[in-house]
C-alpha cells in the first residue's frame, strides 16, 4: 500500500501567505514521497537482510522522521481548512477551562511551548488514559512525540512555515496569525 497526499482547501489567511501555503504544501507531498520510496527500499533490501541490515536499519529510522512530517502537516493544514472559528463550548473548551482555568491561560503557555529554540512542533494531546490534555515540543518531526496519546492541535514551527512572511526574529507573529486563522471546530472534533 502506498500513501498518498491529502488535498487541503484552505483560504486566503490573516497573516500567512498563500506562497507560505503552497510552499509548506509542497514539502508535506516531499514527505509522502519519502515514505513511500523509503518503504518500498526496506522491502527491497529485506530480500537480502542479512547484507543490507546497516542499510534497513538507517531507513527504518529515516522512516520516522519522513513518517512524522507527513502525519504532523496533516493535522496542521486541516485545521487551517474552511476559515477562522472560535473554540465552540464542548469537550475541548470544558478541558482546557478545567485544567487553565481559562483560555487565556491555556493559549498563554501554548504559545511559550510554540516559541521554544530550535525546529519542531507545540503539541497538543489528549491522552485517554487519564482524560487530560497534555501539551509539550516535539523535536523535528519526531523527536518526543507522545505515546499512546492523541493528536488534538499540531503547530508546525518549523522556519518553513513562515520564513516566507516573518523572520525569525518575529516568529511570534507568526504564532498570532495561526492563531487568528485556526478552525477551532476542526481542532475540537477531534475529541468528540
Amino acid at each position: 500500500m502506498t500513501y498518498e497526499p491529502v488535498s487541503f482547501d484552505i483560504p486566503e489567511l490573516d497573516g500567512i501567505s498563500k506562497e507560505t501555503i503552497d510552499g509548506h504544501i509542497g514539502l508535506y507531498h516531499g514527505y509522502v514521497k519519502h515514505v513511500n520510496l523509503i518503504r518500498e527500499k526496506i522491502e527491497a533490501y529485506s530480500a537480502d537482510a542479512a547484507s543490507n541490515g546497516y542499510a534497513i536499519s538507517e531507513m527504518q529510522r529515516r522512516l520516522g522522521f519522513e513518517f512524522g512530517g507527513m502525519r504532523n502537516h496533516e493535522y496542521y493544514f486541516a485545521q487551517l481548512e474552511g476559515g477562522a472559528t472560535a473554540l465552540p463550548a464542548g469537550t475541548l473548551k470544558d478541558k482546557i477551562e478545567f485544567q487553565w482555568g481559562n483560555f487565556d491561560n491555556w493559549l498563554t503557555r501554548f504559545k511559550e511551548i510554540a516559541m521554544t529554540r530550535g525546529v519542531g512542533w507545540a503539541m497538543l494531546y489528549h491522552d485517554p488514559h487519564t482524560d487530560q490534555l497534555v501539551q509539550t515540543w516535539v523535536d523535528e518531526q519526531h523527536i518526543g512525540q507522545l505515546a499512546d496519546v492523541d493528536i488534538v492541535l499540531a503547530f508546525d514551527m518549523w522556519e518553513h512555515s513562515y520564513m516566507r512572511d516573518y523572520p525569525a526574529s518575529d516568529k511570534a507573529k507568526y504564532v498570532d496569525a495561526f492563531f487568528k486563522n485556526l478552525n477551532w471546530e476542526v481542532v475540537s472534533a477531534r475529541l468528540a
